[in-house]
């Protein structure tokens, strides 16, 4: 009786929390941080998402495993990585199904306690459907101790060679064989921070093995090196770690592979970003290169997978927590809403169309032509959904302010400056904790194009995309949770027209 007291006092402290999101996945329990979306895949009918986390009975980091059949609603599985052999679990990876079904999962695991059992690196464990328990493979793929930082040294024609072994990619297959990249930031912490490094270790960059059988894997060369195309591309401070590598569709759903592939990262200094290019033999080269975070990592660790619908899906972690989170709260750790990746001259995202069954309670609102700004009372200010065309005309200054409490005088606001070409999310007013800044991401609109916006506002996530080519998001902590619920539309003289508004159902259990 206790316990079952406990746990629903635990639900209940959950569900009353003002911060915590409704419809965006948020860690169920456990300690969030860091909290990596890792392992997706999708087979025999379901989505498959694993999450990382730091379990309190064992005190090492695990992965937690939900699946799904709509990507909204998650059914909870045994955890599919644990401690193992006195060790401290994992870190990040990826997952792959071969053509028999069998799924593996590819992680960066902690050194066992004792040595004789392994010293920890690149490992691998494997499931069949219905995917509930996983074996671990033997021997461990790449040896490379996180305690030792995560580095292979190995002498190749006599050079002695520095090679990642950190933060595994999901594999993919090819000519035969099974591929994986490794992530670099543990070699570039010993060997390329320094002004005087060697410059094959400064920046980002990623290792590439090879395997036959998924058992014994061999060094084959660095997977791709950056060539700066570009002022923003990765400078020498930035990593490659969380690499996510699939090829990118031709359109949102039911189309094509392409031969341009994305390569998603994050750099920790800098969060996450990407790149597309393409894959010559073993050999990744990069041709484009943008960005998910412009003033911070808020947005981070991403993971993706490729469905049946040629979709590509990915995830990112949102890491702005109030200090002592988990303590002060009972939880922490959250997943931005799950984006579908496609190429159209260039990188187009948008957040699935599933989210679509989600919506009830429609308002719409003819704002027409605004000078100023104009007032939208939607139904819950603190969890709805709000899209727009917008007619752009002359104007230079187009958004929306949410979360507004007049009160204590804080809002958030998205806007579209049309002189300087940018999507700006100014959180400098949101509340008094979190990450106060004002985030600018690059977008441009056509001549004659209309700015169609879709607003996702959750709680403590503000998640904003604009015409399938750009989006920010953050988090934000209302000082006054219950009062920050007024909306606004704003600018200098284009035309709304109707302003469409939902709540949003909530699909975390609590």
């Amino acid at each position: 009786m206790t316990e079952s007291l406990t746990t629903r006092h635990y639900r209940e402290k959950l569900l009353s929390d003002p911060y915590r999101p409704g419809y965006h996945f948020a860690i169920p329990d456990g300690n969030g941080t860091p909290g990596d979306p890792n392992g997706a895949f999708f087979a025999d009918g379901r989505y498959h998402l694993m999450y990382l986390y730091a379990n309190e009975e064992t005190g090492g980091f695990h992965w937690g495993h939900i699946s799904s059949l709509d990507l909204l609603h998650w059914r909870h599985h045994p955890d599919a990585l644990t401690s193992i052999d006195g060790d401290h679990g994992c870190f990040s990876g990826g997952a792959f199904v071969d053509d028999d079904q069998t799924a593996y999962l590819s992680f960066w695991k902690y050194d066992s306690n004792d040595p004789s059992v392994d010293n920890g690196g690149i490992a691998l464990a494997c499931s069949k459907p219905p995917y509930d328990h996983w074996t671990r493979l033997t021997p461990i793929a790449i040896q490379g101790s996180i305690e030792h930082w995560g580095t292979v040294d190995l002498r190749k024609n006599d050079v002695l060679e520095h090679i990642a072994c950190a933060d595994p990619s999901n594999i993919w297959k090819q000519n035969g064989y099974y591929y994986m990249q490794t992530g670099n930031k543990p070699v570039l912490d010993t060997y390329g921070r320094d002004q005087n490094s060697e410059e094959k270790y400064m920046g980002d960059w990623t290792d590439l093995f090879r395997s036959k059988d998924l058992r014994n894997w061999e060094f084959v060369h660095r997977f791709y090196t950056n060539p700066h195309l570009g002022p923003d591309w990765p400078d020498a401070t930035e990593d490659d770690m969380c690499p996510s590598f699939l090829p990118l569709p031709d359109r949102r759903s039911n189309g094509i592979l392409t031969d341009k592939w994305l390569q998603l990262f994050i750099s920790h200094n800098k969060g996450a970003q990407y790149y597309i290019g393409n894959l010559c033999g073993e050999t990744f080269f990069p041709k484009e290169h943008g960005r998910f975070s412009w003033v911070d990592n808020t947005v981070f660790a991403p993971e993706a997978l490729i469905d049946p619908k040629k979709r590509q899906i990915g995830w990112f972690w949102l890491i702005d927590n109030p200090e002592n989170a988990f303590a002060r709260f009972g939880w922490s750790g959250i997943f931005g809403l799950p984006r579908e990746f496609w190429y159209d001259g260039g990188l187009r995202m948008a957040p699935i169309l599933e989210l679509d069954s989600l919506q009830y309670n429609e308002q719409i609102f003819s704002a027409g032509t605004i000078n100023g700004r104009l007032s939208l009372p939607v139904k819950n200010g603190r969890s709805f959904r709000l899209k727009a065309q917008i007619e752009i005309e002359n104007a230079t200054r187009i958004g929306f302010i949410v979360r507004e409490d007049p009160i204590a005088n804080e809002y958030t606001e998205i806007s579209i400056d049309t002189v300087q070409n940018l999507l700006i999310v100014d959180s400098t007013h949101s509340g008094a904790e979190g990450r106060l800044n004002r985030e600018k991401a690059p977008f441009t609109l056509s001549s004659g194009e209309k700015l169609c916006i879709d607003i996702f506002v959750d709680q403590s996530v503000v998640e904003v995309f604009v015409n399938h080519r750009q989006a920010i998001c953050r988090r934000i902590y209302p000082s006054n949770p219950s009062a920050a619920v007024n909306v606004f539309a704003f600018s200098d003289g284009a035309d709304f027209g109707d302003v469409f508004s939902w709540e949003m159902m909530p699909t975390n259990t609590y």
